[in-house]
């Protein structure tokens, strides 16, 4: 029983060993967290303007954002929501405060309930 906990605890170190050599490449120095999007084309709304459309988005200021959810441009390019307000459905709302969006979007307190810190009929 000991050389069989002896095997497996030899087997799971040589794994990790290879696990985190196999992580690490010699031509980038960025860690395997940061070198995944590396290598990734990006493609601008100014050169391929139906490229947002595809995602369902819009183009804004050369990139493509959702004007429905997008807080730096909520209904409309550039329109920035304030600090503690969110974008729900093109309209900057306090998520803390408002019965129809309260804690996100959409969550939409009971008739008669009152939104607070967030939360429908906190008290």
């Amino acid at each position: 029983m000991r050389s069989l906990k002896k095997i497996l605890f030899v087997v799971a170190i040589l794994m990790a060993l290879a696990i985190s050599m196999s992580a690490t490449s010699p031509e980038h120095e960025t860690s395997r967290l940061l070198s995944q999007n590396y290598d990734r084309v990006v493609m601008t709304c100014d050169k391929y303007p139906k490229i947002c459309h595809v995602k369902g988005s819009d183009c804004c200021n050369n990139k493509c954002v959702k004007l429905s959810t997008d807080g730096f441009n909520c209904g409309k390019c550039g329109k920035k929501c304030n600090y503690g307000k969110i974008c729900c459905g093109g309209k900057c709302v306090n998520p803390r405060t408002n019965e129809k969006h309260c804690g996100k979007c959409g969550n939409k307190c009971n008739t008669g309930a009152s939104c607070l810190y967030g939360m429908c009929s906190y008290a």
